[in-house]
């Protein structure tokens, strides 16, 4: 039997972001196919949901994103303009918005949670026993955590 070979952090960096990537087309490929929405607009609407009172402000909301603030901003006009959120100025700040989800935009996002809750399962959890899972979690929760102070 041949020895594993031995891995370096940027050969494992490199698969997972390569994965991810994949699967974040499949994703959206199924997204769009099921609700009509991108993977990046979910990403958009499930912050606004789990956000307090549904809303965030823009600059935190840009922040959560792998977008530019630039970015974000044009990602929330096109979405504002199919109804599925709204903005708001922040009373205390005249240069500040919040980004509020609408019941239409929830409504949406529903629909969208249980088709990519599916696809989730298909191509990512069925390939990888509960122990597997936990142990995935366990490791990328130590790295995240030891990045999140920046």
């Amino acid at each position: 039997m041949a020895a594993k070979q031995r891995l370096t952090a940027g050969q494992v960096w490199e698969r997972t972001l390569t994965m991810v990537s994949k699967l974040l087309r499949e994703f959206d490929h199924e997204m769009q196919k099921d609700s009509g929405i991108s993977i990046i607009w979910y990403d958009v609407l499930l912050h606004l949901y789990i956000a307090p009172e549904k809303k965030m402000r823009m600059q935190v909301l840009s922040d959560s994103l792998i977008l530019t603030r630039t970015g974000a901003t044009r990602l929330v006009d096109r979405i504002e303009k199919a109804g599925l959120v709204r903005r708001e100025a922040v009373p205390e700040d005249r240069r500040g918005y919040y980004a509020i989800l609408s019941e239409e935009g929830e409504r949406v996002l529903r629909l969208a949670q249980k088709a990519h809750r599916r696809d989730i399962r298909k191509h990512f959890g069925a390939h990888l026993s509960k122990d597997e899972q936990q142990t995935l979690y366990e490791l990328v929760t130590r790295v995240f955590d030891a990045n999140s102070g920046r």
